[in-house]
């Protein structure tokens, strides 16, 4: 028996020793990479000061209305996720695109996660940015609550909601939120540049494997995936958003017109029906709305950029603009 013990002691020992020595390994090559990356993770817009802490908004087109694109949870790098589509609409346009604390290169703080200090957030970095309200929002995903929310709020400020298959506060009624040890055990392996050696990872972001981005474009994104993937930011804001959900859907629906790009539900955590009835059902509520179901993942606006960019232009030069 005593034998046995010193057998499976020796065996502990042996295995943490070798996670110690992997972790240092992984450490090490992820503190040279980020040195070696360091051109590439310059910011492609304006760092204004918001809160203390440093925000990235990225901005280029003019027109008689600033489209304002909101990236959903964890979206490493907002600014080339939503490329693509913007890309396409800078011609008519003025663009924004809004990076949240912990997110593209934007600083990565400890501040409040709460749905007030979110929009207030994004609302001071554009005024420092330069632009100025009315906007047409694009929110993706979990940035449907704050986009409904800044409506509810500052009505006068927004002409129109776009949604990029956003979430609205039912999805998140009964949404089982991810595991929190899983959570931090991904961010740890975030931090230590694990995630480096699965690049598969990376490689299987919608923006690279099907958006428009350049071969240059995407060793930026790679660049930015490796220091803002799984923040404490990011975290700290999904264990917010289902009380910031209830609080936004106590103020009831948004008094304006709406369009809405509806996803087959893949990557959303629902079933393909279930997702879309949510939308279907939300949007049929408003009085000026049209919805429009893409055979697509989640990231809709890196499968579906074509569509959505002339889908888009029709819904404001008809409802919005004349």
């Amino acid at each position: 028996m005593k034998k046995i013990m010193r057998i499976l002691r020796r065996g502990i020992i042996i295995i943490f020793s070798i996670l110690i020595i992997i972790i240092i390994i992984s450490f090490i090559n992820h503190k040279i990479k980020l040195n070696q990356e360091s051109e590439l993770f310059k910011p492609l817009g304006k760092m204004v000061k918001v809160n203390d802490h440093y925000m990235h908004v990225y901005t280029e087109g003019e027109g008689n209305v600033t489209l304002v694109f909101m990236s959903g949870g964890g979206t490493c790098s907002p600014t080339l996720d939503f490329r693509s589509l913007y890309s396409k609409l800078s011609d008519d346009y003025g663009i924004a695109v809004i990076e949240k604390a912990g997110y593209g290169f934007s600083e990565v703080s400890d501040v409040p996660r709460d749905i007030d200090t979110v929009l207030e957030e994004t609302r001071k970095a554009l005024t420092l940015a330069g632009q100025k309200p009315p906007y047409v929002v694009f929110p993706h995903s979990m940035s449907g609550i704050e986009a409904i929310y800044w409506v509810n709020k500052y009505p006068e400020e927004v002409k129109a909601i776009i949604g990029l298959d956003p979430a609205i506060p039912e999805t998140y009624e009964n949404y089982l939120m991810p595991n929190k040890a899983i959570l931090n055990l991904a961010a740890f392996a975030a931090e230590i540049g694990f995630t480096r050696f699965i690049p598969s990872v990376c490689e299987s972001s919608a923006a690279i494997k099907a958006g428009s981005l350049t071969e240059d474009e995407k060793e930026i994104y790679r660049a930015v995936f490796y220091r803002r993937t799984v923040t404490k930011t990011m975290l700290n804001e999904l264990e917010c958003i289902k009380e910031s959900a209830e609080k936004v859907d106590e103020m009831g629906l948004p008094e304006v017109p709406m369009l809405l790009f509806i996803s087959n539900g893949n990557g959303t955590g629902w079933e393909k029906e279930q997702w879309q009835q949510y939308l279907i059902d939300y949007a049929s509520g408003i009085a000026e709305n049209q919805k429009i179901i893409l055979d697509c993942g989640h990231y809709v606006h890196d499968y579906e950029y074509e569509e959505i960019a002339s889908r888009s232009k029709e819904f404001l030069n008809n409802i919005i603009l004349d």
